[in-house]
C-alpha cells in the first residue's frame, strides 16, 4: 500500500509538471477565477451501473449550474477494462492535470465513496499533492457519504425510505456494504446499530470487513427470519451486487442465506440511484464550493 501511495503522489507531481500551466503571471497577478467540480468514484464497468453515475451527474449539475463537472475513476482495473471497450476514464491525477492545463483556478473535488476508507485517503493524498504544488489557487476535497453523525442520521432515513414497499415488518432487509481493512470500516457497524434502533430487522453486512455474512446470518436465525430482501449498500449495483450478493454461485449471499431456509429477494439498485443518498454527496460538495466566491 505504501508503494502504491508513493506512486500515486509521484504520478500526480509528474503529470502536473507535464501540464506546465502556471496560475499566476510573471508579476504574480492571479488569473481570473475559473471554477470546476471533479467527481471521483471507484468506478464500474457494468453498463447497468451507469444509471447511478448519471443520476449523480444530473443532481450535481442541477444544484450547481454553470460550473463544469468532470469525472475520474480511482480503480486502475476498471479504467483498463473500460479502455478495452473504447471508453476513456481518467485517474484523479490525470483529470486534475488536465484541469490545470485547461486553466481552472478553483476546483472542488467530491468523493463519491461511501466511507472515508483507503480509497478516500488515497484520493486525499493526490489532492494534497496538487495543493502543495500550487497548481490551483484553491483545491478542496469534499467528504464521502458517511463522515459525520448528521450523515449517519440521513443515511438511516435514506435506507428506510428506499426499502421495497411490499416488505413486511417481520421480514428482514440485508444490506451489503463493501467493507475495508481501514479503521473507517467501523461506520458499517455503527450504521447498523442506528438502523436497528428504528427497525430491528434491518441488517448491514460487508464483503470484506465487519459485520461479515456469518454474523448477519446468525442474527437472522436468532430472530427466526423467513424472508429477506437483499440490497447493495454501494453507490452502484455492480459486480459485487450481481455476483457476491445476488449470484447463483454457492458462495453468494443469496445462495448461503437461502440454504439456511430463508427466502431471498435481491434488489439490484445502488444507493446512487436514489436521490435520498445522492443529496448527501451533493450537500457535501457545497462545503468546498462555499470557500469559493460566487460558487453558485
Amino acid at each position: 500500500m505504501k508503494k502504491l501511495n508513493v506512486f500515486v503522489v509521484a504520478s500526480a507531481v509528474l503529470l502536473s509538471l507535464v501540464a506546465g500551466v502556471a496560475l499566476a503571471s510573471p508579476h504574480g497577478e492571479s488569473k481570473e477565477e475559473k471554477k470546476a467540480i471533479l467527481l471521483v468514484a471507484f468506478g464500474s464497468s457494468e453498463e447497468s451501473a451507469q444509471i447511478s453515475f448519471e443520476n449523480i451527474d444530473k443532481s450535481v449539475k442541477k444544484a450547481y449550474p454553470g460550473i463544469p463537472v468532470k469525472w475520474a475513476y480511482t480503480s486502475h482495473i476498471i479504467r483498463k477494462k473500460l479502455a478495452g471497450q473504447g471508453k476513456q476514464l481518467d485517474s484523479t491525477a490525470v483529470a486534475l492535470a488536465k484541469m490545470v492545463d485547461e486553466g481552472f483556478t478553483h476546483v472542488a473535488v467530491q468523493s463519491l465513496h461511501t466511507i472515508a476508507g483507503a480509497e478516500y485517503h488515497d484520493l486525499r493524498r493526490v489532492v494534497s499533492s496538487f495543493k502543495s504544488m500550487g497548481d490551483f489557487e484553491s483545491i478542496i476535497l469534499g467528504y464521502p457519504m458517511l463522515a459525520t453523525q448528521k450523515d449517519m442520521v440521513r443515511a438511516v432515513d435514506a435506507v428506510l425510505g428506499t426499502i421495497p414497499k411490499e416488505r413486511k415488518a417481520n421480514e428482514a432487509v440485508v444490506l451489503m456494504g463493501h467493507g475495508t481493512h481501514h479503521p473507517a470500516n467501523a461506520f458499517y457497524a455503527a450504521l447498523m446499530f442506528q438502523l436497528q434502533l428504528k427497525d430491528p430487522n434491518v441488517y448491514l453486512g460487508t464483503v470484506e470487513g465487519y459485520p461479515d455474512l456469518d454474523t448477519i446470518l446468525t442474527l437472522l436465525k436468532q430472530n427466526q427470519i423467513k424472508k429477506a430482501y437483499l440490497m447493495p449498500f454501494m453507490s452502484v449495483a455492480g459486480d459485487h451486487a450481481k455476483n457476491d450478493m445476488a449470484g447463483d454461485e454457492d458462495d453468494s449471499w443469496k445462495s448461503i442465506i437461502t440454504k439456511a431456509g430463508i427466502e431471498c429477494v435481491p434488489v439490484l439498485k445502488g444507493t446512487a440511484e436514489f436521490n435520498q443518498f445522492v443529496d448527501i454527496w451533493v450537500d457535501h460538495l457545497g462545503g468546498p464550493l462555499s470557500h469559493f466566491d460566487n460558487s453558485k
